[in-house]
């Protein structure tokens, strides 16, 4: 099927309260604005500069997401106009995004990535380290970032329920943070293969790839 069946066939499937980031990492500007057409307006991508090359070249009304692991080093590159960073998983990272969003003055938005898998290859901060960080003054202090809730990545397995287990505690962890703060209202949870478990486990956003654009090219 084409991208833009691919791309209808999964929006009648999501919900309203539901956000798609369509993840455009490797795919062409032709390919990408395909989706455009349809009505996309959210990208994900996981390299920086191939990012930034896409939101010099593409319509700019498309919102450009940051989902891959961020080297603090590459953030200056895409500080002018992404949108939502999804992976943050650590506090020097957090600061670095502060420092750049200031330089460029806006306020970045963020999700703090959560590590819920077995996997160890998978980043993120633990359970722990998020309510400790929460906890702590220092958050208060980024005036330039805007963290509004949390990011995770289920096992690589075709066990549903490990899946739905490892989704259902990010969630608890996402309302027990959003007791306490307005701000938390994004909970991005699910790719291609799991996100519909993920939105039966509370995901207000996922993030779907080779089911709009086919396999990856690598």
């Amino acid at each position: 099927m084409s991208i833009k069946t691919n791309l209808k066939e999964i929006i009648k499937k999501l919900s309203e309260d539901v956000t798609l980031v369509a993840v455009s990492k490797t795919k062409s500007n032709e390919e990408i604005m395909e989706a455009y057409e349809v009505g996309q307006r959210i990208f994900g991508e996981n390299k920086v500069q191939e990012m930034a090359k896409k939101w010099e070249d593409l319509p700019k009304d498309i919102e450009w997401h940051m989902i891959g692991h961020v080297q603090s080093n590459k953030v200056k590159y895409m500080a002018p106009f992404v949108s939502l960073i999804h992976g943050v998983d650590s506090l020097k990272l957090l600061k670095e995004i502060n420092k750049q969003a200031a330089k460029n003055e806006r306020v970045i938005e963020c999700l703090l990535q959560v590590h819920i898998a077995k996997e160890d290859t998978k980043f993120g901060f633990s359970e722990e380290e998020i309510t400790t960080l929460w906890n702590d003054h220092v958050l208060s202090e980024l005036t330039n970032v805007q963290i509004i809730g949390l990011m995770g990545m289920a096992t690589f397995t075709e066990d549903d329920v490990i899946v739905q287990r490892e989704f259902e505690s990010l969630y608890k962890l996402f309302k027990a943070l959003q007791k306490n703060n307005n701000a938390i209202k994004t909970l991005s949870m699910g790719m291609s293969n799991d996100y519909k478990i993920g939105i039966k486990e509370g995901s207000t956003m996922v993030r779907i790839g080779s089911s709009i654009f086919g396999k990856r090219n690598y």
